[in-house]
């Protein structure tokens, strides 16, 4: 007989369908990996890093989902620790356990809070009916505990899980944090309940009932007494995972590693939607939490072949604020997702649609899961059947499947079905409905003002009473930072603008142009409020950074500010519903020399601004400028002519502002990406006389300065 070797794939195994690794190792360098020599797993591991956005989406008949942000501030988060510290657990295990908590009670940070229970057949709370700030005392203190735990007695874990989670709900309830933090248990045991409810279906009710999905649970089993099963099922029925360890040297390790996976939480109440007319068949799409490092995939199967986009819509919270990702993700045509003829494929295998076959992995694992937890055996029938009737179709091994085995031979064929374990670890995220967070209702389009300052630059001033607009340019430096919007001391909101430079058109008359490449805002009014603004980006920092790109369409709303996005189109920046911004992002195919990627600023509600605030566009908001008629000369043939008509035929006309007469000409202006014409009065010599003092008043010495003084003010 022959020896085969099998490789368990996890989710990596999705996103690499097309490449394979190679590992051939001999028994002395198995030996090395594991005490178990070539018995021992062969696990690969890797690293997802994206920015905020609504992720990668592959789609051909089918569509799978990866979805994997980076650059989001970690959550806070609540967590009780609940330890087992019964005779079973003496020796290794306990020294291991202690060894591991040292290093993650050094690795909570500081705005998270945290208690310890220690049991056995008696359940000790380290803080009685509290959770505890991370501060060096604490940690210190809390290290003394774990030091002082001893194995003693039976294993209660029932009461132990009721104490925790009593614990955990008195402390939410309390304190009111359930929209702010993530809540979570992590239990440890080495052993089966012995002491208390020892009936596992018991204990399975009780801790549903003690828990309501307001928290998950995760759980972790050590050595070979464990009863892995409950374990399993008390973490899939509380929206949490589970890991077993074997008692060696390296479980100490492997508890650390795990703890990191569910550390770091950035995202909660995750819910990724898609039309329900363009798809069915959809893998699990509600998700409590996501852990930093971790990736969310959802899988599902197109019902309208013919349409030519798939639209994609995730909502989350973060911290303190709202999120919305959606976009529009173009067909791929079959030519692009092609694997035919792929080295490793030539059993005839290869012209199988693998994304397809990711969406069976992942409905597999969702039968599995669901069968583990289901009490009701006609249920559990059904979802074996159903299971093993896809795993047979798409060649996967599971529980209710097996491999067959042949002779090896100099001519054999390989083996009929594939090795692929479609472990239930880490699938414990429960389908629940979201709660706490709402989106908020559609506001109706915002109508964009003509005052704005867009192009190279090109300043508008839109006058509605006087009935006509203003125009002027800023002909600045490369580098300079020009303050549009001052009112830092009344409703606390800066707008500076950065100009970037491009070379001059041949023949022009300027030396060279100059863009916006930066917008940057500051809100200091209820809470200071950072955004920075590109192209190609977003930087939102509240006291949390959070990092978002500018071809994506989103909406992130905190408790005064709502960022929303059109994708490579415009940004909405919405400041307590009185103040509105829109900032247009100009994006070239094709540039000229002289062109450059860039904004356009425009104001599209100023009323929560005061009467006091400042800027080149921010001191006309409150003003009114008049034109004066009398200075037109008019000649006898134009008396009779249209009023506006005669303004444009003379070369030369006089607008008063505050008391100063500027000299302006007849223009026309495009604006709003060239879509619309504005007649305008055009003030020359950058503004000279039509601004408070000269337009050098208006550098700014850093893009957040919020610096008052303004020449002639």
């Amino acid at each position: 007989m022959s020896t085969v070797g099998c490789v368990l794939f996890t989710e990596g195994y999705l996103r690499s369908y097309r490449e394979y690794l190679a590992f051939d190792p001999n028994v002395v360098e198995q030996t090395r990996i594991a005490r178990n020599g070539i018995l021992g797993d062969f696990i690969v591991r890797y690293d997802v890093n994206r920015e905020l956005s609504v992720g990668d989406v592959q789609v051909l008949g089918y569509f799978v989902h990866y979805f994997a942000p980076k650059d989001l501030p970690p959550l806070p988060k609540n967590v009780v620790f609940v330890l087992d510290s019964s005779a079973s657990m003496v020796g290794t295990k306990l020294r291991q356990t202690k060894e591991a908590l040292f290093t993650i009670l050094q690795d909570l940070r500081p705005e998270d809070h945290f208690n310890i229970i220690g049991f056995s057949n008696r359940i000790k709370v380290w803080q009685q009916d509290r959770l505890v700030p991370v501060t060096p005392n604490n940690i210190r203190d809390a290290k003394k505990y774990i030091h002082n735990m001893s194995p003693t007695g039976g294993t209660n874990i029932n009461g132990a899980v009721q104490t925790g989670a009593k614990l955990l709900n008195d402390y939410i309830a309390q304190n009111d944090i359930d929209a702010r933090s993530v809540s979570l248990i992590i239990f440890l045991t080495d052993g089966r309940p012995t002491v208390g409810e020892t009936q596992s279906s018991k204990i399975l009710s009780n801790t549903k009932e003690a828990i309501r999905d307001k928290f998950c649970l995760f759980t972790i089993g050590i050595g070979n007494d464990v009863d892995y099963k409950l374990l399993e099922r008390m973490a899939l029925e509380n929206c949490g995972m589970t890991r077993h360890f074997q008692e060696d040297e390296d479980a100490a390790s492997q508890l650390k590693g795990f703890y990191d996976e569910i550390g770091t939480p950035l995202l909660s109440d995750i819910r990724i939607d898609y039309p329900k007319d363009n798809v069915e068949q959809v893998t699990q799409n509600f998700f409590p939490n996501y852990f930093n490092g971790s990736e969310i995939i959802i899988a599902g199967k197109l019902i309208n072949r013919t349409s030519d986009s798939l639209h994609v819509e995730v909502t989350a919270s973060n911290s303190k604020k709202y999120i919305l990702l959606k976009t529009d993700v173009a067909i791929d045509l079959p030519s692009r997702n092609d694997i035919r003829g792929i080295s490793g494929l030539e059993d005839g295998k290869g012209d199988q649609n693998y994304i397809e076959r990711a969406w069976s992995y992942l409905t597999i694992k969702e039968l599995l899961n669901s069968w583990l937890k289901s009490d009701d055996n006609q249920e559990k029938d059904y979802l074996m059947e159903k299971a093993k009737s896809m795993a047979l179709t798409y060649n996967f091994v599971t529980p209710f499947t097996f491999l067959k085995m042949k002779e090896a031979g100099l001519h054999s064929e390989p083996p009929k079905e594939e090795y692929i374990s479609p472990s239930t670890e880490g699938i414990g995220e429960k389908l629940q409905s979201l709660q706490g967070h709402k989106a908020p209702p559609d506001k109706q389009r915002i109508k964009i003002s003509k005052t704005s300052a867009d192009g190279d630059p090109h300043f508008v001033i839109d006058f509605p009473s006087s009935k006509f607009s203003v125009c002027f340019n800023i002909d600045g430096e490369p580098g300079d930072i020009l303050r549009l919007v001052s009112d830092h001391k009344e409703s606390g909101v800066t707008v500076n603008g950065q100009l970037i430079g491009a070379p001059a058109p041949r023949n022009g008359h300027k030396k060279h142009r100059t863009y916006f490449s930066t917008i940057t805002i500051l809100s200091n009014k209820p809470q200071r409020s950072y955004l920075e603004i590109t192209p190609t980006r977003i930087v939102l920092d509240d006291g949390e950074r959070l990092v978002l790109p500018c071809d994506r369409s989103a909406t992130v709303q905190s408790s005064s500010l709502e960022v929303s996005t059109s994708a490579n189109s415009n940004i909405t920046v919405t400041i307590r519903d009185t103040i509105s911004f829109v900032i247009l992002i100009h994006h070239y195919k094709n540039p000229a020399p002289y062109q450059r990627d860039h904004l356009g600023f425009y104001i599209s509600n100023s009323k929560g601004l005061s009467p006091d605030s400042h800027g080149l566009l921010g001191q006309f908001l409150n003003d009114e400028v008049k034109l004066l008629q009398e200075s037109l000369n008019m000649s006898h043939q134009q008396a009779g002519q249209n009023n506006t008509e005669a303004l444009k035929s003379n070369p030369t006309n006089t607008l008063k502002v505050k008391g100063r007469l500027v000299p302006v000409v007849w223009k026309q202006r495009r604006i709003y990406n060239g879509q619309q014409e504005v007649d305008c009065w055009f003030a020359k010599n950058n503004a000279d006389k039509l601004i408070d003092g000269s337009y050098r008043d208006y550098l700014a010495s850093h893009p957040f300065d919020t610096g008052t003084s303004f020449g002639m003010i």
